[in-house]
């Protein structure tokens, strides 16, 4: 449960999502990470909280003892602006829904799996990151509820890192985003699946924001007169996020410095 908000005091929460760092090789990663990294360090001053809404790792899994090897510039910066009283709160992806405890007692970052409601003053925002809602992709339902499951964790955690995380990187190697094959489109009302989520939780239930990633287009499209349903994109091709002032949530591009 994320604790509700009375006032950001003139701060901002920033929302960022789907950095997939790890493709489509080490040095394109790193360079993104180098962006990501600059991001957080230019928003650090305005900065009430910062939300990473999932995939923000193309490939994860915490073994006992092991974690996958990289992204050491993102894990320092994240435990410098912890150290420095900024919250920060992650949701998993489905490129990165095997975190466990690393984060929250290295860093100090909780986890969450599920969307949550985040109050702020009167505002309520619903934010995840967004994979298995809305109507359709059954099979993609069904192989997520597998891979949560204890059984599927259990069994991978057998493999030696070397050989688990060398299989894992390969399939990363292989994705869709990784090899930029396929233009993302806006497919409209009948196949935006977050979209119509939101429309249909809305007709329930009021939300002045429903923020998610997954998408990994930029979308900022009315659920009803007094909401709205934002997508904060990707970084592989995009370098968008969503920043929130206490009443008005809008997209925005990080310029890397020059």
């Amino acid at each position: 449960m994320i604790e509700p908000v009375a006032s950001l005091h003139g701060k901002k929460i920033f929302f960022a999502s789907d950095f997939h760092l790890g493709v489509p090789d080490h040095a394109t990663s790193l360079q993104r990470e180098r962006r990501i990294v600059a991001w957080l360090e230019e928003v650090r001053h305005e900065a009430h909280s910062i939300y990473l809404l999932g995939d923000i790792f193309d490939f994860w899994f915490e073994y006992r003892h092991a974690i996958p090897r990289g992204f050491i510039r993102l894990q320092g910066k994240l435990a410098e602006l912890r150290d420095a009283g900024i919250p920060i709160v992650f949701f998993t992806g489905n490129h990165d829904m095997w975190m466990f405890d690393y984060f929250p007692t290295e860093l100090g970052i909780p986890i969450f799996r599920d969307p949550q409601v985040l109050q702020v003053g009167a505002q309520k925002l619903l934010i995840g990151h967004g994979d298995g809602l809305g109507p359709g992709d059954h099979t993609y339902k069904f192989i997520k509820k597998f891979f949560n499951s204890k059984l599927c964790q259990w069994l991978f955690a057998r493999l030696h890192p070397n050989f688990g995380i060398g299989i894992a990187n390969y399939w990363s190697r292989k994705s869709r985003l990784g090899n930029q094959k396929r233009e993302e489109k806006f497919e409209g009302e009948e196949g935006e699946f977050l979209w119509s989520y939101c429309k249909d939780l809305e007709s329930r239930e009021h939300f002045d924001y429903y923020i998610f990633g997954h998408r990994h287009l930029p979308l900022d499209l009315q659920i009803g007169p007094n909401s709205r349903y934002i997508n904060t994109g990707e970084w592989v091709n995009f370098t968008t996020y969503a920043e929130y002032d206490g009443q008005r949530v809008e997209l925005k591009t990080f310029k890397s410095p020059s």
